[in-house]
């Protein structure tokens, strides 16, 4: 898991060669006006677009994830959002199998920790990190980019 700025996000565009055109589509668009959905950027980059009151940390939890085929950036646009994390090889208890369709396990454990994005910071989350996003009390807008593997 990465955390950071997006005025810092240059310095992780060697980890994936995608990963700079998704920080290149944030630079490219007006971040407020962008209508919610998916938005195919290109073959295995795509954003999903969203504005949404947070959820409890309970709420959340009933989807406690992480990905095998894609890696997560998830930007806080607009808001206060907290986000449950865990590392993969420390969750014991799968809720169900992996779903390769929608590319998701879910989980019944507690997070290790929780951390909190503001406007303009990002999360990389890689298929080890499992994770509870959307907590908070107000409304929350954000864009989570899928990146294939």
């Amino acid at each position: 898991m990465i955390i950071g700025s997006l005025q810092n996000a240059g310095k992780y565009f060697p980890l994936h060669p995608l990963f700079s055109k998704a920080f290149q589509f944030l630079e490219d668009h007006d971040l407020m006006t962008l209508p919610d959905g998916t938005i195919e950027i290109e073959e295995g980059l795509k954003a999903i677009v969203s504005q949404k009151n947070g959820k409890s940390k309970a709420e959340s939890l009933q989807k406690f994830e992480c990905h095998d085929a894609n890696i997560d950036i998830q930007v806080c646009v607009k808001g206060n959002e907290t986000i449950g994390w865990k590392p993969r090889e420390k969750c014991l208890l799968p809720k169900g199998g992996y779903d390769s369709a929608k590319d998701v396990t879910f989980f019944s454990d507690e997070p290790d920790t929780y951390f909190e994005l503001t406007d303009h910071q990002f999360v990389i989350l890689f298929p080890e990190d499992v994770h509870a996003p959307m907590i908070g009390e107000d409304e929350i807008r954000k864009i989570v980019f899928k990146v294939k593997i």
